[in-house]
C-alpha cells in the first residue's frame, strides 16, 4: 500500500541525490534508509530507483511516484499548517505571488490596511517562481496570484479587481512628449526598456509592436521602477506601465505620458486563487480590500471597477 512517508522519502532522495544526504535530511540512519527504500519497492512490487555507486537514479516508476508528490506533500503540509494556526486561534499567512512588476508599490497600498485589519495573518509576497505564477498556485506554494494574464485552469479563479490603461513614459523633453498617441512605427529608433520579464508576456510587444512588425532599436531591462524611469527621463530610452503608476512618477520627475495607439491598450488586474480556498475568510477579505479603493487607502487614485 502506497503510504505518505513513501512520497517523502521519494522525495527527498530525488531533492539530495543520495541516500547518505537523504538520511541526514530526515533523520535517519543511513542503514535505516537503505532499508526502508528496499521495503517500499518491495511493497510496490517494481523498482523505484536504479543504483549507480552511492547515488540513486529514479526509475520510470520513480519519476512517477516523485511527480505525485511534488504535487501531494505540498497539499498536506499546508493542510497540516492550516489546522495548527485554527488550534491556535490563528489564521496563518497569506502567500502571495507576483506576475505583474509595477504591481508591486500598488500591492503595499493594500498591504498596509489589510494587515492593520488582520493582524492574526502574515502575509509574505514571492515574485519568482520555478514553474511560473499558475504552477505556483496549483501546487500550493502561494495562497493568491496576482496577474494581468489569467489562465482557465480546473480548481482555480480569477477575480478582477482594477482596470488600468498601459501607457508609454517618455522624457518631458522628449520628441514624442506632445504626441497625441504612439503609433509603433515611431518607436522603431528607440531604447524600450522594460521589467525583465520574457517578451512574450510584454503587452507593449504582444498589443502594440508585433501587430505592426515593428521591433524597438534596442531592448533593455531594469528590475526596479525608480531606476527605470530615471534612465527614462535622462533620454536612456523610453518604458510602458501602467497610467497609475506612471503618473505618480510625473508628479516628481520630468516624464511625460502617451497613450500606446489610438484607442490605447485596456488591462485588468486579477487575483487568482484556488476555488476551494475561496471561502477562506481572511482570503477573500484581501480580494475586497485590493477591489476597494477606500478600504485600501482613500487617497489613492480610485480605477473603475468591473463587477
Amino acid at each position: 500500500m502506497l503510504e505518505r512517508i513513501h512520497l517523502v522519502i521519494v522525495r527527498e532522495v530525488a531533492r539530495q541525490g543520495s541516500l547518505t544526504a537523504a538520511a541526514e535530511s530526515l533523520f535517519l540512519t543511513q542503514s535505516a534508509l537503505s532499508h526502508t527504500v528496499k521495503k517500499i519497492e518491495q511493497q510496490l512490487g517494481t523498482q523505484i530507483w536504479d543504483r549507480e555507486g552511492r547515488s540513486l537514479r529514479l526509475t520510470q516508476a520513480g519519476q512517477y511516484l516523485l511527480s505525485l508528490a511534488e504535487r501531494l506533500l505540498p497539499q498536506f503540509e499546508l493542510a497540516e499548517q492550516r489546522m495548527k494556526q485554527y488550534a491556535a486561534g490563528e489564521r496563518g499567512t497569506l502567500r502571495i505571488g507576483m506576475e505583474c512588476a509595477p504591481c508591486y508599490q500598488w500591492l503595499l497600498k493594500v498591504v498596509s490596511p489589510y494587515l492593520a485589519r488582520w493582524p492574526d495573518v502574515d502575509v509574505d509576497v514571492k515574485q519568482r517562481f520555478q514553474f511560473g505564477g499558475i504552477g505556483a498556485l496549483i501546487g500550493y506554494d502561494i495562497d493568491v496570484l496576482v496577474t494581468p494574464d489569467p489562465l482557465n485552469r480546473p480548481g482555480l479563479r480569477f477575480d478582477p479587481v482594477f482596470d488600468y490603461e498601459q501607457v508609454l513614459v517618455v522624457a518631458e523633453s522628449h520628441w514624442l512628449a506632445n504626441v497625441r498617441y504612439v503609433k509603433p512605427e515611431q518607436l522603431v529608433d528607440e531604447t524600450l526598456i522594460t521589467y525583465p520579464v520574457d517578451t512574450d508576456r510584454l503587452d507593449i510587444y504582444n498589443q502594440f509592436l508585433r501587430p505592426a512588425s515593428i521591433t524597438p532599436r534596442r531592448h533593455k531591462t531594469i528590475e526596479t521602477t525608480d531606476i527605470m524611469l530615471q534612465m527614462v527621463a535622462s533620454h536612456r530610452g523610453v518604458a510602458a506601465l501602467p497610467r497609475w503608476l506612471a503618473e505618480e512618477y510625473a508628479d516628481r520627475m520630468p516624464l511625460a505620458i502617451v497613450k500606446l495607439g489610438k484607442q490605447g491598450i485596456a488591462k485588468q488586474i486579477f487575483l487568482g486563487m484556488r476555488e476551494g480556498d475561496a471561502v477562506v475568510d481572511y482570503l477573500k477579505s484581501f480580494v475586497d480590500f485590493a477591489r476597494d479603493p477606500v478600504l485600501r487607502d482613500p487617497l489613492w487614485p480610485q480605477p473603475r471597477v468591473r463587477g
